[in-house]
């Protein structure tokens, strides 16, 4: 596979890497990949994270191992399992379902042949990686106009260059405005429980030297009512057909939030984050992680807790969705 690099993964000399996204923001530790199963574990533990990234790791994966000699067969195996890693991301199967297609995965996969030839399978795992390249710079532009100088914007999870393989798709937005050279500042939700705001979002925004603040996701509301918030920005795991989107949790809170004090809130995602199959939020299935993530060593012995991961924001709560196509549901907006 040809050399690819970006915040979060990389393919040098052929290997794969990710950044082990864990041990941010204090250590950058990059982990080869070597196997389907390694990148399934590493999405299952958050090593490899953000919806747009899950998809183009799954697919770099079973790229590199077509090029290590497996069959159809065992390739469709592969692809399966990790399509499965995480519910929620739909970009995930998405990528996985486009190499499957590729590959001509069926019914009948006894011959172990690929359709169109394990050369043109890796390079649909390069094409994935490079369309999320220029998904992300589109976003970042198309996104950048809806943010003047001078604005106070938050943000919330880590939808930048850490949760895709280019600038990023809402923390994209923030950047190219930035760039662009609009005096922004940045209230930084920490994103409870595993502080994805804090740790992924805090570091990308510093290397990139924004203005930022860090707050608890309890003082958002308080923040629009006396930091003058100009507007909200979140990425997006799954959109349904009727433009309900599920996101990081915290983030329906977030949009009531907004709606009270007449603050804007964008969601910034790529096509491969719709689900044409999904009618409304109701369908979406919620990931629940393990209690532990909440509880850690902060609760008393014995606490349990609920924790899913993400939740649904209702279309009548987003002011516009971002993305580089007219989507069904904008229409009705």
């Amino acid at each position: 596979m040809n050399h690819r690099e970006s915040l979060g993964l990389k393919i040098e000399s052929g290997r794969i890497y990710a950044l082990d996204q864990t041990r941010l923001p204090h250590e950058e530790i990059w982990l080869e990949c070597d196997s389907p199963e390694a990148m399934s574990e590493m999405i299952k533990r958050l090593a490899v994270r953000g919806a747009p990234l899950i998809g183009v790791a799954a697919a770099v994966a079973l790229g590199k191992y077509v090029e290590q000699g497996a069959n159809l067969q065992q390739f469709t195996e592969k692809a399966l399992m990790l399509r499965q890693s995480r519910p929620t991301a739909v970009n995930l199967m998405n990528a996985v379902d486009r190499m499957l297609k590729m590959a001509g995965s069926g019914p009948d996969i006894s011959t172990g042949k690929f359709l169109h030839g394990p050369e043109v399978v890796v390079a649909e795992a390069l094409s994935i990686f490079d369309e999320d390249v220029e998904l992300c710079a589109k976003l970042g532009q198309l996104g950048a106009q809806y943010i003047s100088d001078g604005d106070s914007l938050i943000s919330h999870c880590n939808a930048g260059g850490l949760a895709t393989v280019g600038i990023g798709t809402s923390v994209g937005a923030i950047k190219q405005a930035h760039r662009d050279g609009k005096r922004i500042h940045v209230f930084v939700d920490e994103t409870r429980p595993l502080l994805q705001g804090a740790r992924l979002t805090a570091w990308e925004l510093a290397k990139e030297k924004i203005p930022h603040t860090l707050i608890t996701d309890s003082m958002a509301a308080y923040a629009m009512k006396t930091k003058k918030i100009a507007s909200v920005w979140v990425g997006a795991d799954r959109i349904a057909r009727n433009g309900d989107v599920a996101n990081k949790i915290g983030t329906y809170g977030l949009a009531l939030a907004a709606k009270a004090h007449g603050v804007r809130f964008y969601v910034v995602a790529p096509y491969t984050t719709f689900d044409e199959n999904c009618e409304s939020g109701a369908q979406i299935p919620i990931e629940l992680r393990a209690e532990a993530e909440v509880v850690g060593d902060r609760a008393p012995l014995g606490t349990s807790a609920w924790n899913p991961s993400f939740d649904v924001t209702e279309a009548s709560l987003i002011t516009a969705w971002v993305c580089d196509r007219k989507l069904p549901f904008m229409n009705r907006k």
